[in-house]
């Protein structure tokens, strides 16, 4: 029996979780993606925390993205947006 492909959007996702920086050019090519950003958005949405890092240099843009843990700002802020600014903790 052959072993089911993984999907573009998986592949992507173990490239991040290797924990190395992964730029804009290598997803674009690699895994042929119109966009990438786009990709990143549908992982971001599904859960996975996935930081942008955008350097300007001087070969142009040099996007790379990481995937990473969230801070306790990001997930406060997560929570007040979820529950509104009557929620307190412990209540």
């Amino acid at each position: 029996m052959a072993r089911a492909r993984l999907s573009k959007k998986d592949k992507v996702l173990n490239l991040l979780s290797k924990g190395q920086p992964v730029f804009w050019r290598t997803l674009r090519s690699r895994f042929d993606l119109t966009s990438p950003r786009a990709m990143v958005d549908t992982l971001r949405s599904e859960g996975h925390m996935i930081y942008v890092n955008e350097n300007t240099g001087t070969n142009g843009n040099n996007t790379s993205y990481r995937i990473g843990t969230p801070s306790k700002a990001i997930v406060a802020a997560g929570i007040k947006k979820l529950y509104g600014t009557s929620f307190a903790y412990g209540s």
